[in-house]
């Protein structure tokens, strides 16, 4: 099985799949509004590293969920 096939199962059938691509998308939409900012404060800098963690913890999550169904 394809894992194209594997993530349009676990988006029908799955709901914390579900929940975790919604977060990842829109950690990936407000970074990229971050990243048209020609400059970013301080603390701007330190909640933009945050959320690439945060989006990078969703992403391994999500391929553990793809690995799973796969076995």
């Amino acid at each position: 099985m394809k894992e194209a096939e594997v993530v349009d199962i676990l988006r029908n059938e799955n709901e914390e799949y579900k929940k975790l691509e919604e977060e990842h998308q829109k950690l990936h939409e407000y970074l990229d509004e971050m990243s048209k900012k020609k400059y970013l404060s301080s603390e701007e800098e330190i909640e933009k590293k945050k959320l690439q963690k945060k989006k990078l913890h969703y992403k391994d999550k999500l391929a553990q969920l793809i690995r799973e169904y796969k076995k």
